[in-house]
């Protein structure tokens, strides 16, 4: 569409206005100009531009008028030697005459010639044609636009459901072991399609079982490669060695400059299912709680630890805790606690504490996590979550 800055007088004009001349009554002008429905005619005696009789000047003078006046000649009422415009005049600058003269109409004249009429509602009107063609125009763009803009976010949508199944089926296990010692419950729910937790579960010997649960910074793609790379470190060295520190170590050294400005939590334990030692160590991660069925109390397990993938020399030092039956374990991602209700109040930790203290004794680790996650829920009302949210139960029988 043309610039309206470069649209002319001659390009809005009419070409062929009503010619009268000066001598012909007033009635004639008026039945010419509802007819053709203009607001002005032109007076022209031998050729030569002598006035103009508009809507304007007729009502001007038509409440004062004596009877009879519609025979008056036209040069009685008409406005004489009326200004006048030429064709090649811009759009702007016609619309700015019209405004400064105070006129509605103006002949346009050519070399002495009369080409036309231009007036203000021709001008509004080319206006508002020219604004209605540039907002379709753009209208059209934007549609286009958003079409490919829908038509990609189909296709990443497809991406994105097929790399979170991947994800889940390759990434994250299965199922927790089933062992007659200890009773597992997992929940694991990404805020996107892809999350950046990362739990596992890993069996060095017949007689050890290895927890993993870890948190990359953020949430959605850039997450789900750190944790992807954190899992494939994990598979590669937790089954040699039943050092919860060394495994840690080694995965700080192996992520090194491959997070870029994220970074990794992580709490590691290797259980030995014949004595029920739990060893354990943590890399920055929240504490995970521990409930002692004989002392019936709640306590964390404080084993502390700077992030993975920040300083390569850091040490993960160990600590051990004998296990019961009927202790339960629970190990989380910072999502559960940091869940919100529609009041802006954060779950927190000790809503935590309390639900894992308030379990019968012979819940299950399955039963565990539904009746957490059932709480959480109900707590959050309305709300949506905010982070990814891992959760993992672990009954000692």
């Amino acid at each position: 569409m043309s610039n309206l800055n470069d649209i002319t007088v001659g390009q809005v004009m009419m070409t062929d206005p009503i010619r009268l001349s000066s001598d012909r009554p007033i009635q004639d002008a008026l039945d010419l100009m509802n007819l053709h429905r203009v607001g002005a005619v032109l007076i022209v005696d031998e050729g030569k531009l002598v006035g103009i009789f508009t809507e304007r000047d007729f009502l001007r003078r038509a409440s004062t008028a004596v009877p009879g006046w519609r025979v008056i000649p036209l040069k009685e009422w008409m406005s004489p030697n009326p200004y006048t415009i030429e064709s090649d005049t811009g759009w702007e600058n016609a619309l700015s005459s019209l405004e400064r003269l105070r006129v509605r109409h103006l002949p346009v004249v050519d070399d002495g010639r009369v080409v036309g009429i231009v007036s203000a509602r021709q001008l509004i009107g080319k206006r508002a044609e020219h604004l209605k063609g540039a907002v379709d125009a753009r209208m059209s763009e934007l549609k286009q636009a958003n079409d490919a803009l829908l038509a990609r976010d189909s296709e990443m949508s497809h991406y994105m459901k097929a790399a979170a199944k991947l994800q889940r089926k390759v990434v994250l296990p299965h199922a927790p072991p089933d062992w007659d010692e200890i009773s597992l419950g997992v929940y694991y729910a990404p805020l996107d399609a892809l999350g950046g937790d990362y739990y596992d579960f890993v069996q060095p010997d017949e007689d050890h079982l290895g927890i993993l649960i870890a948190d990359a910074s953020g949430h959605g793609i850039p997450a789900a490669m750190v944790a992807i790379m954190a899992r494939f470190a994990f598979i590669e060295v937790s089954p040699k060695t039943l050092s919860p520190g060394e495994v840690l170590a080694e995965l700080n050294v192996r992520l090194q400059e491959l997070i870029d400005e994220r970074f990794v939590t992580a709490f590691y334990a290797v259980l030995n299912r014949r004595t029920r030692k739990l060893t354990y160590a943590n890399a920055g991660h929240p504490l995970p709680f521990h409930w002692s069925a004989r002392r019936q109390e709640i306590q964390t397990l404080s084993a502390r630890g700077f992030l993975l993938g920040i300083n390569p020399e850091e040490v993960y030092r160990e600590k051990c805790l004998e296990l019961e039956p009927g202790d339960r374990l629970c190990f989380y991602t910072d999502g559960i606690p940091d869940s919100m209700n529609e009041r802006g109040d954060s779950f927190g930790s000790d809503s935590v504490r309390e639900a894992i203290a308030a379990m019968p004794p012979d819940t299950t680790g399955k039963q565990a996590t539904d009746n957490l996650v059932g709480l959480l829920k109900e707590y959050r009302g309305t709300q949506k979550p905010i982070d990814d949210m891992t959760l993992i139960m672990a009954m000692v029988k």
